[in-house]
Parts: C-alpha cells; sequence; structure tokens
C-alpha cells in the first residue's frame, strides 16, 4: 500500500507564492508514482486536475493554472512538488495528490487514479 502525504498549504495574500509536497511512502515501487497529480476543490466548485507528471517528467497543466504553477517530482526523494506563484482568491481550495501505475486515459478523471492524499489547504486573500 502507498500513502501520499501532502504538505506546504497555508494562507497567502494575492499575488504571493506556495510550494506544495506530495511525499509517497509505503510499500513503493518505481510503478507506483508511474503517474501523480494534483487535484483541487474550492468552496463551493467541482473538483478539478490541477496539473499532471509522468515518470519521463512530461507535465501537462489545467489552462487556469497554465504559466503560474509548476508541477515537478524528486524520484529519489519519493516526493511531487507544485510551485504555485501569482496566487488569486479563485486558487483557494484543498489540494491533494493521486498517483496511478497506467496513465490514465484523461489525466483530469481522479478516479483513473489508485492512491490518493487528504490534502491540504491552500487560502489565498485579497
Amino acid at each position: 500500500q502507498v500513502q501520499l502525504v501532502e504538505s506546504g498549504g497555508g494562507s497567502v495574500q494575492a499575488g504571493g507564492s506556495l510550494r506544495l509536497s506530495c511525499e509517497a511512502s509505503g510499500y513503493i515501487n518505481s510503478a507506483s508514482t508511474n503517474y501523480m497529480a494534483w487535484f483541487r476543490q474550492g468552496p463551493g466548485k467541482e473538483r478539478e486536475g490541477v496539473a499532471a507528471i509522468d515518470s519521463a517528467g512530461r507535465t501537462v497543466y489545467a489552462d487556469s493554472v497554465k504559466g503560474r504553477f509548476t508541477i515537478s517530482k524528486d524520484n529519489a526523494k519519493n516526493t511531487m512538488y507544485l510551485q504555485m506563484n501569482s496566487l488569486t482568491p479563485d486558487d483557494t481550495a484543498m489540494y491533494h495528490c493521486r498517483s496511478t501505475i497506467l496513465r490514465p486515459i484523461s489525466w483530469t478523471n481522479a478516479e483513473q487514479y489508485t492512491y490518493r492524499g487528504r490534502g491540504t489547504q491552500v487560502t489565498v486573500s485579497s
């Protein structure tokens, strides 16, 4: 079983930055975290995929965060990151990470991931 634990959330003012981390532990093989992604769900909003990264380091982003957020991964530390810059109140949400062995048909479909963390809250004030 793989456990994912997020950290790095907090409260910032608009225009600020945060870096989220998602650390994998437990029974990990290289395939368990082949494909990883960040999701978020804001108050009164549907869950949405924010960004994803595959084992080769290829990335994909939601249009709403392109140019502001950067996803990355440190395989030696079994940790994925989300650098968030130029934050706006619309970015306020609970962020959580997911991972899976096989590349999802649709990376934004959270149900296609095997493992998920509990999340970390990000609050951006205007």
